[in-house]
């Protein structure tokens, strides 16, 4: 099975991947590393500020790594922000019955209250160089992710009164309909 875990930055997404990972022995892919192996590597001119570019330039080599393992029958977790609310276009029926995807958001009365939170929480798993965390553009994104997974059948988990990480974890298996 092939779990996609999608939405706007800083609500948790490679955490909550790494929990999942843990929890079902299944491993996961950061979309921000493989931004950056193209970055680097000079194959695209787009920069780490190019965000929305840089999620349809990046799907169509991550749907051909996902076809690849659902033929090869391997287990993965895919988790950024560059996964579009068209993620399905790039697949046939067949693959579609492995992928199950999920965007997380928060809700923009969280995110007022809890910018410091935001800031303290950013490198927990990954370290984040240079990283600034700009409250309306995360308002921004995560009600533009909430309106794409609703108008494109994505379930949706906000975060909004509590970041209770069982309870999240909980909801997240849920929605990808995880079974172990």
């Amino acid at each position: 099975m092939i779990y996609l875990i999608g939405g706007s930055s800083h609500v948790g997404k490679t955490f909550f991947s790494q929990k999942l990972m843990e929890d079902i022995k299944v491993p996961y892919v950061s979309l921000d590393h493989i931004k950056m192996m193209f970055i680097r590597s000079g194959l695209t001119k787009l920069t780490v500020e190019d965000d929305y570019e840089m999620r349809y330039f990046l799907w169509p080599y991550v749907a051909e790594y996902i076809k690849t393992c659902i033929e090869n029958e391997q287990s993965l977790i895919v988790e950024g922000c560059y996964i579009p609310e068209n993620y399905r276009d790039a697949f046939t029926e067949e693959y579609l019955k492995d992928i199950k995807c999920v965007y997380i958001v928060m809700s923009e009365e969280y995110i007022r209250n809890h910018v410091d939170d935001l800031i303290d929480k950013a490198s927990v798993i990954e370290k984040r160089i240079d990283d600034e965390v700009d409250a309306e553009r995360l308002i921004m994104c995560s009600k533009e992710f909430k309106e794409l997974g609703n108008a494109h059948n994505i379930p949706v988990l906000k975060i909004d009164k509590a970041y209770d990480e069982a309870l999240i974890l909980k909801e997240l298996k849920e929605k990808l309909e995880v079974s172990i």
